[in-house]
């Protein structure tokens, strides 16, 4: 996992909140290669479970930015990068209360109420694994979901670190898995860190025009020919996108995150399309 994230709390209920995740320099490490099998671990089954008693707040503060737990899970469908923890935080307690193990098939998420199973797709080779979302993370803003160890193992992107995924809501109520569109499997691209044919990131979206040059002129010359505005038919009606992009890897979307960030501009997510 590379996101830092300051393990304090000034109250026990912050505590137990913020408790899965610490401050890293470099990435988190798994056991010794070959040593512990994880192809054979199944799956999370879905079931219908109230909500934790800890780590749902209405909403937290996490390096002066604050996040809104959302209300349900319902809809929830989202690309972007993902990350991984493993043997630091293993046995630590997570924002639920629970025992983090890094061989179960779980997750962290800054958002969804917990737990939330989810759907996630490795959008470069197709793989896809179901998982119970149980603590709060990855604290990095160019991530949307930080995952087991084995989950990681799975979806192959251990080696990497990170990796450009799907994720989706599971509803428990609803019989079998989720209907997800069909993922074609990419080849690999610089770095082989996950670029499902290219990807962006997306700054701005504008029902006119102007306002979508505006912020394209905000960003000067340090997007390069990497930002450009581009048409979409949305319910009928054009919108203007501003983005960055198409990029290889994750390491070309962290320095132009870091860029857009420099610039005061924290509004940006990963698209695919």
């Amino acid at each position: 996992m590379r996101a830092e994230f300051v393990r304090h709390a000034a109250l026990p209920a912050l505590l137990s909140l913020l408790a899965g995740c610490g401050i890293f320099v470099e990435r988190d490490r798994g056991p010794a290669a070959g040593s512990v099998d994880v192809s054979g671990v199944g799956d999370a089954v879905p079931k219908d479970e109230p909500r934790s008693k800890y780590g749902n707040p209405e909403s937290y503060e996490v390096f002066g930015k604050r996040y809104h737990v959302m209300d349900d899970a319902h809809g929830y469908v989202e690309r972007g990068i993902a990350s991984w923890y493993g043997e630091k935080f293993h046995g630590r307690r997570t924002s639920s209360g629970e025992t983090y193990d890094m061989y179960a098939m779980t997750a962290a998420h800054k958002t969804l109420p917990l737990p939330t199973y989810v759907e996630v797709t490795n959008l470069n080779n197709g793989k896809r694994v179901v998982l119970r979302v149980n603590d709060r993370g990855p604290f990095h803003d160019n991530r949307i979901i930080d995952l087991s160890y084995t989950a990681a193992s799975r979806l192959d992107i251990l080696a990497n670190g990170t990796g450009l995924v799907e994720v989706r809501a599971i509803d428990a109520n609803e019989r079998g898995r989720p209907s997800a569109p069909v993922v074609e499997a990419a080849s690999s691209g610089s770095g082989g860190s996950g670029n499902a044919g290219g990807f962006y990131i997306q700054i701005g979206a504008f029902s006119q025009r102007i306002n979508a040059e505006k912020l394209l002129e905000r960003l000067g010359p340090v997007a390069g020919t990497l930002a450009r505005v581009s048409e979409a038919l949305v319910d009928g009606r054009t919108i203007y996108r501003v983005r960055v992009g198409p990029l290889e890897d994750v390491d070309a979307a962290d320095r132009v995150v870091a860029t857009l960030e420099r610039l005061g501009i924290v509004d940006h997510h990963v698209v695919t399309d």
